[in-house]
């Protein structure tokens, strides 16, 4: 595998100034125009089947290449309202208008664009060592993945209808971790995440007459404060469970009580059954402390999205462990399931596939280390952070590597 990768793996150069020009245009969620059409461009002079629009902006690239397994290989392309600090000389200075028509600042603040730029430079590896494997090649480049519903979106537009479906799928994420390493773990990876809009029905009135108003205030702030005690004394034990309220926003003057108070949850999970409990919970509390407040109405408990966990097939990691540990040797680390969430199961469990995710290191070898020496890795910035900025190499080479051995162990490999 190493000869192959070696032999066959195209200049990086170009790809470097794809992932520059790529962190200094980062486009939001439902956004992804500029990036999807550079993306599908490359895959066309590759001579891919090229379809795209899926979902909104999504791109699907076939290379069919004889009898053989179809394995899917994808990469996510949308960037974060997250205004950049990294002081880079390609550091993003956009702006945009959000779907809410929002002004916001925009940044490629969790590595979508080392996703995209890697992946680029996988699918011109795998074509020009197209001789040393068999079956279906399918390059997936998704967007909205940061909204949880990008997969989703895709598939709701027909996906399998026009591309064939995968027997096995893989994907990979940039982390706070050390450059040219890469992590692959079996079962539990990333969280389910589910998020609610929560709307808290009061009256309002004069703030100097609280007695003849019901404040929704207090009523948001006792249900902010209970919604606490659900990981604290609803869930067993050592099983993982988070539940955030993310914003609360009521009234606009200090002199009056408004009418309403608006909440935004946000909950992680892995086990189902938990799952369900916390989010019964939620409604339950929400419910009852607007009924103890005397409130004019129930409140609004809305769903705004929600995505299954991230659950890695225990064959596939073993496999690829394998795999990586030939090729990568110390290089494969260890990693912890993460609290984070990603829609990408979604494309394999809607065909019934395995799948697997994996890391790769985005951090400086000798900050690193010296972040280890001082006892320090949790001050690193990590995804999500204006701060967060891989170094480009060896980066990208770790992830154009990992992606071209990962889709040639689940091909089929020709002598």
């Amino acid at each position: 595998m190493k000869d192959i990768i070696s032999k066959y793996r195209p200049d990086l150069k170009p790809f470097e100034e794809i992932y520059r020009h790529l962190h200094q245009n980062p486009e939001l969620s439902g956004q992804e125009q500029e990036t999807a059409a550079t993306a599908a461009e490359h895959l066309r002079s590759l001579g891919f089947e090229v379809h795209t629009n899926l979902g909104g902006h999504g791109v699907a690239g076939v290379l069919r290449n004889g009898a053989g397994p179809t394995v899917l290989v994808r990469a996510d392309m949308d960037a974060l309202p997250v205004e950049e600090k990294t002081g880079l000389a390609y550091a993003s200075t956009k702006t945009t208008t959000d779907a809410e028509g929002v002004t916001r600042p925009v940044m490629h603040a969790c590595g979508h664009d080392t996703h995209v730029a890697s992946l680029m430079a996988s699918a011109a590896l795998l074509h020009a060592a197209r001789a040393h494997w068999a079956g279906t090649l399918v390059c997936i480049f998704q967007p909205a993945e940061e909204q949880l519903d990008g997969a989703r979106a895709m598939l709701a537009d027909g996906l399998y209808e026009k591309i064939p479906a995968p027997e096995v799928v893989l994907a990979q994420h940039v982390m706070r971790m050390r450059t040219g390493t890469v992590s692959v773990r079996a079962g539990r990876f990333l969280t389910a995440a589910d998020a609610f809009d929560v709307r808290i029905y009061g009256r309002g009135g004069h703030g100097s007459a609280p007695h003849t108003c019901i404040d929704p205030i207090v009523a948001g702030a006792a249900v902010v404060t209970k919604l606490q005690s659900i990981v604290s004394r609803e869930v067993t034990p050592g099983e993982m469970a988070v539940v955030t309220c993310g914003s609360i926003q009521a009234g606009h003057a200090h002199n009056i009580i408004p009418d309403y108070c608006d909440l935004k949850l946000n909950v992680r999970t892995y086990d189902a059954g938990i799952r369900k409990r916390v989010v019964e919970s939620i409604r339950r509390i929400v419910e009852a402390e607007c009924e103890a407040a005397g409130c004019v109405e129930k409140p609004l408990v809305k769903l705004t999205y929600s995505t299954p966990a991230t659950i890695n097939d225990g064959q596939l990691v073993k496999t690829l462990k394998g795999a990586f540990g030939d090729y990568f040797q110390d290089g494969l680390v260890e990693s912890e399931p993460a609290a984070a969430s990603e829609d990408f199961s979604l494309l394999a469990t809607a065909v019934g596939a395995p799948y697997v995710m994996w890391t790769f290191g985005g951090v400086d070898a000798d900050t690193w280390d010296d972040a280890v020496k001082r006892d320090v890795v949790r001050e690193l910035p990590s995804n999500h952070s204006p701060f967060f900025a891989p170094v480009i190499e060896p980066t990208l080479q770790t992830a154009v590597d990992a992606m071209a051995v990962a889709a040639m162990t689940f091909l089929q490999q020709r002598k």
